[in-house]
């Protein structure tokens, strides 16, 4: 299973740049609504996650895993979100904005799997599913920690709100997708200043 199109240079760095637009506002507590692009690839429909980073530690981290929105638009909401919303952590504060890394994950479409063995580390994200609980983690979060599969598939059962072992359990859903990630750091994209007004 591989991601269904790829995202070009020019249109990874305009994400960013939406992305980085997005999170200054949403610190300002101002509205953005990002302008539609010329590129059509950013248009197309696709879930995705931003993640903020500090000095390399985790300031937060949003998105959304069905592809409801265009993909720009996914990427200015949950950058927002990211940035001011997510509930592990306080809001991001203006000072915090220069040292901020922005990363963006575009995702596949979940993939129902009936055995872990499909499940590749480094290549695949979890979604693990019983009834109300959902817990999700992406490719490079098993790549970070230097997980094997089971220990993988522990942490989102975890991230779900069960048992460490759920994942061998009936009744208990395991989706598989891939994610097209890059940076602001990998690309060296300019953290520009936003273009809000400051008040």
């Amino acid at each position: 299973m591989e991601v269904t199109f790829l995202i070009s240079e020019n249109g990874k760095r305009e994400l960013l740049s939406i992305a980085r637009e997005a999170v200054a506002h949403a610190v300002s507590r101002q509205a953005y609504i990002p302008p539609e692009p010329d590129n059509e690839e950013l248009r197309r429909d696709a879930g995705g996650f931003v993640t903020l980073r500090e000095s390399g530690e985790l300031r937060g981290c949003i998105g959304y895993v069905e592809a409801r929105l265009p993909l720009y638009k996914t990427v200015a909401e949950t950058a927002a979100k990211a940035a001011v919303g997510d509930p592990r952590f306080e809001p991001l504060s203006d000072n915090e904005l220069k040292n901020i890394d922005v990363e963006i994950s575009v995702l596949s479409p979940l993939h129902e799997t009936k055995s872990v063995d499909e499940i590749i580390v480094g290549k695949h994200g979890v979604l693990i599913e019983k009834g109300f609980y959902r817990g999700l983690l992406l490719p490079q979060v098993a790549t970070e920690n230097n997980w094997n599969r089971e220990q993988f598939l522990r942490y989102t059962c975890t991230k779900a709100g069960l048992d460490q072992e759920c994942y061998k359990n009936p009744g208990v859903k395991i989706f598989v997708f891939t994610a097209e990630v890059f940076s602001e750091e990998e690309l060296g994209a300019a953290r520009e200043e936003s273009t809000i007004e400051r008040k």
